[in-house]
């Protein structure tokens, strides 16, 4: 008996720490897998329109002045007909000379069609001013501080066309290679690197498995694009939100009933990011945003048993809910080591927990080199990089402490674009820190004035 009790605590040890990263890690990066021989052994062609349709250009620009001109001479560049884009970017109240620039691209580059619109404050709002004013067939909404794949927009274009069933997609979103190596430091490049491979992985491996399987959560805000018809028969971007870019993505799988697809082979370059502060803030913000969409669709659905039928809701159950067992299983190895578990199984278990996730990892890696094909250059500098994955576990928990903490931030604050940073927020817990510590010292004062009253 004590055998068979012995046998089944182990398999319940082992099946706890195995199962969450089997769920949530290796089942995608396998499907993803199969997903790309699936379309190297029935690859799809998207052959040129008969004519090229009119098209616009949607650019938010909020302080864009240092990198709008890259923006519009990456279009300018584009293999698309210029006559058949139309170019708006929008000020949403801005406090840079980002318009000087606009008026320099203006002479530059007279065979774009460009526009420049003062919204009020806020990219949503931003945004639906453009809508009101486009035409064309299609929308194409861009950030300013990124540049286009001079194929990209036709080869959304192209898609479109070819595919009379899809009104939406999202485009694929790389980080910048020469920007990268221009830092400086081991550290500062290492953080960049694990932040491309992220990203990588994610838009040309992950997207493509959600697109498969109908669970891709956003619609990416630095790169998306609608039939106009389609996005019009929407409520616009909602401005009760920080992430305007999921809350239309639910607006087009919920109250339209449309499929969200990717568009692998359309890719998007954007500015690594500035730093440890830029990304705890980023994070947070999309990990707020992702709540407050939640709340506004999934309220009545946000039930256990619906994870099992709604995608949406299973896609949330895995980021907010599954992935807490992460936190818990690094904070209790110390409590297990009090336990009757050997120094020796714990090391073991989280060592193989960590192989899991590289293994997912080059999973992952494997895939995205295969999508890459089209992009040598891009190609051949993902795969240098190949000795980066394993360290995208420890990138990833990182990232999950921030996301924790834009949880619990959430909670006592109000919703808005710019957040407190790890520095904002380190600086007042050292302050609190200092006034709790003479809390005591305090006590301790008025107890030797009573004790040694005369």
């Amino acid at each position: 008996m004590t055998v068979i009790s012995s046998f089944f605590n182990s398999i319940l040890f082992w099946a706890a720490w195995i199962i969450i990263p089997l769920i949530m890690e290796i089942i995608p990066s396998l499907g993803s897998y199969l997903i790309l021989v699936k379309k190297k052994l029935f690859p799809r062609y998207y052959g040129d329109p008969f004519i090229w349709p009119e098209i616009t250009l949607i650019i938010p620009v909020y302080n864009s002045q240092d990198s709008l001109q890259e923006c519009i001479q990456s279009i300018n560049d584009s293999d698309y007909p210029n006559d058949k884009m139309r170019i708006f970017l929008v000020n949403n109240q801005g406090r840079d000379d980002s318009f000087h620039v606009y008026t320099k691209c203006q002479e530059m580059y007279p065979d774009l069609l460009m526009q420049w619109l003062n919204a009020r404050q806020g990219k949503s709002r931003a945004l639906n001013l453009a809508l009101f004013n486009a035409d064309g067939k299609y929308i194409i909404h861009v950030d300013s501080d990124g540049q286009f794949e001079p194929h990209a927009i036709s080869n959304m274009v192209r898609k479109f066309e070819a595919c009379p069933d899809v009104d939406c997609m999202t485009g694929a979103i790389l980080i910048m290679p020469e920007q990268i190596e221009e830092y400086k430091g081991i550290l500062a490049r290492l953080l960049r690197k694990m932040e491309f491979m992220e990203y990588a992985q994610a838009f040309l491996a992950g997207r493509n498995y959600a697109s498969e399987t109908n669970s891709i959560y956003t619609l990416s805000g630095a790169f998306s694009a609608f039939r106009k018809s389609a996005v019009l028969k929407s409520q616009l971007y909602n401005t009760d939100t920080i992430c305007e870019d999921t809350n239309i993505t639910f607006q087009m799988r919920y109250l339209q009933h449309i499929k969200v697809h990717i568009c692998e082979n359309a890719i998007f370059c954007v500015d690594p990011i500035e730093g440890v502060n830029k990304l705890y803030t980023q994070r947070q913000r999309w990990q707020r945003g992702s709540l407050e969409v939640s709340h506004q669709f999934l309220e009545k659905d946000l039930r256990v048993h619906k994870m099992f039928t709604n995608v949406m809701v299973r896609t949330l159950m895995y980021d907010h809910t599954f992935a807490f067992p992460r936190l818990i299983w690094y904070l209790a190895l110390f409590c297990l080591m009090c336990m009757n578990y050997s120094a020796k199984v714990i090391l073991l278990s989280t060592g193989l927990i960590f192989l899991l996730y590289i293994i997912s990892g080059y999973l992952y890696f494997f895939s995205t080199v295969g999508y890459l094909d089209e992009f040598p250059s891009m190609k051949k500098y993902y795969r240098r990089h190949w000795y980066v994955v394993p360290l995208l576990p420890l990138f990833n928990l990182m990232v999950f402490f921030i996301r924790f903490a834009g949880v619990i931030n959430s909670i006592n604050t109000d919703s808005a674009w710019k957040t407190r940073t790890l520095t904002d927020e380190r600086r007042d817990f050292e302050e609190e820190l200092k006034t709790e510590a003479k809390k005591p010292m305090n006590l301790l004062q008025k107890a030797r004035k009573a004790v040694n009253y005369e």
